[in-house]
């Protein structure tokens, strides 16, 4: 038998379309929902778009409202209040990106470090019980904490130390919701990463240990490298997401601050938008974020490849 027949002969045989729909339909069956929900909130309000490009009117509908081109985007371009939101949203996004992106990594290995299931189990659940949290009652546990009649400023005054003012100081306000977003995310944060450090070969730890290896250079020289296709990975969707520093957390608290402080550009699309029934500039400062963030992607996609990481997808 010649090497082309025998590789015919291992191949197995290829099923038809009807076959595999009846043999899977149970797993599509069950996909249906979840494809339902991504059509019904993910991809038909894409057709809202076309409203940044007209005088919307919501009395008349989009079909019959005036065409406006690009001059939604010129009325964004010529707006100082959209630059310094932009300013803003990019600096918010620095901050959260330098001090937030590295906890969800170290809390993973730190957990990877606890040899007691049980230790690890309750360090978990108490790490990820804030991601359940709604952005109200966050904020409200740290009015409550930090607030100017809060648990610390209380203490200070009890002992004659001058208070301090954070939860309404415009220029600490970047720390603020970093560290508002630190608590409530970062243990659920730590999942994919867990995942990542369980699928990395003992053996590999075994043998440096034998080597003379401690427990820093086995992190330095096993761990990290088997982390480093998802911390890419990660980093990559993060700078996608970068200009949707939050909206709910900073309208609840613009108020207290200013919105000179506050404002991101999902609060400058509400405010400047909806609120003031002006829909097309609302849904061009939206596009805009939008288009800016797959950019961001698309570069930080490229330059995982050019690292030799996978990043959103194999090259």
């Amino acid at each position: 038998m010649s090497t082309a027949e025998a590789r015919q002969a291992h191949r197995p045989e290829r099923l038809s379309w009807r076959i595999r729909l009846r043999r899977d339909r149970t797993l599509l069956i069950m996909t249906v929902p979840t494809v339902v929900l991504l059509l019904v909130f993910n991809y038909v309000p894409l057709f809202g778009i076309v409203t940044a490009f007209q005088y919307y009117d919501p009395l008349v509908g989009v079909w019959h409202s005036d065409w406006a081109g690009l001059d939604q985007f010129k009325r964004l371009f010529d707006d100082p209040m959209f630059w310094e939101t932009l300013k803003n949203t990019v600096y918010l996004s620095f901050v959260q990106l330098i001090l937030f992106f590295p906890i969800p990594i170290a809390l993973a290995l730190l957990l990877n470090t606890v040899i007691s299931e049980r230790i690890r189990n309750l360090f978990q659940s108490i790490v990820y019980l804030p991601h359940f949290f709604s952005w109200v009652l966050t904020i409200t546990i740290f009015q409550q904490m930090l607030g100017g009649a809060g648990v610390l400023n209380q203490f200070l005054r009890n002992h004659d130390i001058g208070t301090w003012d954070i939860m309404t100081n415009p220029h600490t306000f970047a720390l603020l919701v970093t560290s508002q977003a630190v608590w409530k995310e970062a243990g659920w944060g730590i999942i994919v990463f867990l995942a990542a450090l369980a699928a990395i070969n003992n053996e590999m730890y075994e043998a440096a240990a034998i080597d003379g290896a401690g427990r820093w250079r086995r992190m330095w020289h096993i761990t990290l490298p088997g982390l480093r296709g998802v911390i890419v990975l990660m980093l990559v969707l993060r700078l996608g997401n970068a200009l949707s520093v939050g909206f709910e957390q900073f309208l609840i608290q613009r108020p207290a601050v200013g919105h000179d402080a506050a404002d991101v550009l999902d609060t400058f699309s509400f405010y400047y938008g909806i609120a003031t029934n002006d829909y097309s500039y609302g849904a061009a400062a939206g596009l805009f974020k939008s288009a800016i963030s797959l950019l961001l992607i698309w570069g930080a996609n490229k330059l995982a490849h050019a690292f030799g990481e996978d990043g959103l997808y194999r090259k």
